[in-house]
């Protein structure tokens, strides 16, 4: 049936749209340790809304399969889509035959319950296209039943999983500028925005599965190994501690050595947000990992030098 399309395509948008929007570009940038990925969904029904779907950083979640089926339109709708207007005119005046045996397919479900499924996929996975080759364009099922590799729940919240970011956030330190040994260095966030984040994955009329995100604690990387850095995690919380005037030490580092030796004389402190993710109202009983983004500061530590006098 594609070799027959590829003579037909001579006149391009024969393969029905599905009804509701096309080709959803959701950008999910990566985590700051360099991974990326997207959400492009080609030739598909799928609407993806919500605030964890802009404005953020994912972690480069991918779908487990690039492709699908997904359902389309009825035996009459098909079938006047292909055989009404311009286009199908020209293209039954380039081949007649051949049109008339891919009209066939469609004419032959007239009247019969049920409809059309087409394939879609998501085009940033480099096995995407190769996967949506493997199925057929055109797929008739009875009411109520999805064909083999139809779209199901758990792959709509996959989906959702994929186009979800949360914000990128901006690490403060005190001190800021420079720290030095043993000296307490309090960790905190700031940019943060709202501690929840939701994405809505749904095929209009048929199905709609919503993910949330929240903000529930982070984690702190010095940089360095143990023996050069004592980490406090303990009083962090969802974001971190701000340094106040006679505050307990709870969340941040204290560095033991010096950075002199290190790279540019600074280490590299990242702190990660971690953000557990629920399927709402318990759809799909399904468990994502958490969604977790880092951010990093350098952080300059040296010794308190003093003179002792005899």
């Amino acid at each position: 049936m594609k070799s027959l399309l590829a003579v037909l395509l001579s006149v391009p948008l024969l393969v029905a749209p599905p009804p509701g929007p096309r080709d959803v570009d959701v950008d999910v940038n990566g985590s700051q340790r360099g991974r990326t990925t997207s959400l492009s969904l080609e030739a598909s029904s799928i609407k993806i809304s919500g605030d964890g779907a802009r404005g953020g950083s994912g972690d480069g979640y991918r779908i487990p399969r690039p492709c699908w089926y997904e359902p389309s339109l009825s035996a009459e709708e098909m079938f006047r889509l292909h055989t009404e207007g311009r286009d199908p005119a020209n293209r039954a005046r380039i081949d007649e035959e051949s049109f008339r045996a891919f009209i066939q397919q469609f004419k032959d479900k007239l009247g019969k319950p049920g409809r059309w499924w087409v394939p879609a996929y998501n085009k940033a996975d480099p096995n995407g296209a190769a996967c949506w080759g493997g199925l057929d364009l055109f797929v008739f099922m009875p009411p109520n039943t999805t064909p083999p590799s139809g779209i199901t729940i758990e792959q709509l919240a996959q989906i959702a999983r994929a186009a979800l970011t949360v914000p990128e956030p901006t690490v403060k330190l005190n001190p800021d500028a420079k720290s030095f040994v043993n000296l307490p260095t309090f960790v905190w966030l700031e940019n943060v925005g709202q501690p929840s984040r939701t994405v809505t994955a749904a095929i209009p009329g048929v199905m709609s599965v919503t993910l949330v995100a929240t903000l529930q604690d982070i984690k702190i990387d010095p940089g360095t190994s143990k023996d050069r850095a004592e980490v406090h995690e303990e009083g962090c919380g969802a974001s971190g501690k701000p340094y106040e005037k006679g505050a307990q030490f709870t969340c941040g580092v204290r560095y033991l050595r010096s950075a002199i030796d290190q790279p540019r004389e600074k280490y590299t402190l990242t702190v990660t947000t971690v953000w557990p993710v629920q399927v709402a109202d318990n759809v799909v009983p399904f468990q994502f990992a958490p969604v977790q983004v880092g951010a990093s500061r350098d952080v300059p530590v040296g010794e308190i030098q003093s003179n002792v006098k005899p």
